[in-house]
């Protein structure tokens, strides 16, 4: 039988411990080994903004996504979706002045919160879709920017003319 300190609790939930015979973790990969990129998700936009017809045949189907997705309606913008994980987000997250940083935590609480309630914001405090602008994207574009040419002057050569 395993004993109470063994057992951990988490919100009202219980875990059993992590057993020791667990593989060893792989060793991490050697620093100059190049990593792929990472998307944060594919997008067909610059495809469909350079064809105005098909611009024009997408855009109320897209309105229509964007509603329906529901995220407006818990008060969130679209990146306020973003998976933290990634380390380009972390980043972006550090460099958020910190009114965005809180107002981006009050956002996910205050949806956390109708997420668990079973319940939706009223619809004047709903997220309209002129308030719905990229804030955390422009961030991320500059820190994939700096580290491409981070990366692009680290590979540089130097010849020394004789």
């Amino acid at each position: 039988m395993t004993s109470l300190s063994e057992w951990s609790t988490v919100q009202g939930a219980i875990f059993s411990p992590r057993p020791s015979t667990l593989p060893p973790f792989p060793s991490p990969q050697p620093a100059n080994t190049p990593q792929p990129p990472t998307m944060l998700y594919p997008s067909l936009a610059p495809f469909v903004l350079k064809r105005p017809w098909l611009r024009n045949l997408l855009t109320p189907l897209a309105n229509w996504y964007r509603n329906a997705a529901g995220y407006r309606q818990l008060g969130l913008r679209a990146d306020d979706l973003l998976v933290e994980e990634n380390e380009d987000v972390l980043k972006a997250l550090q460099r958020l002045p910190p009114q965005e940083a809180y107002d981006r935590v009050y956002r996910l609480r205050r949806a956390i919160q109708c997420s668990v309630t079973h319940k939706l914001l009223p619809k004047d405090q709903w997220t309209k879709p002129e308030e719905d602008v990229p804030y955390l994207t422009p961030l991320i574009e500059q820190i994939r920017a700096a580290e491409k040419e981070k990366e692009s002057l680290d590979s540089l050569t130097i010849v020394k003319a004789h």
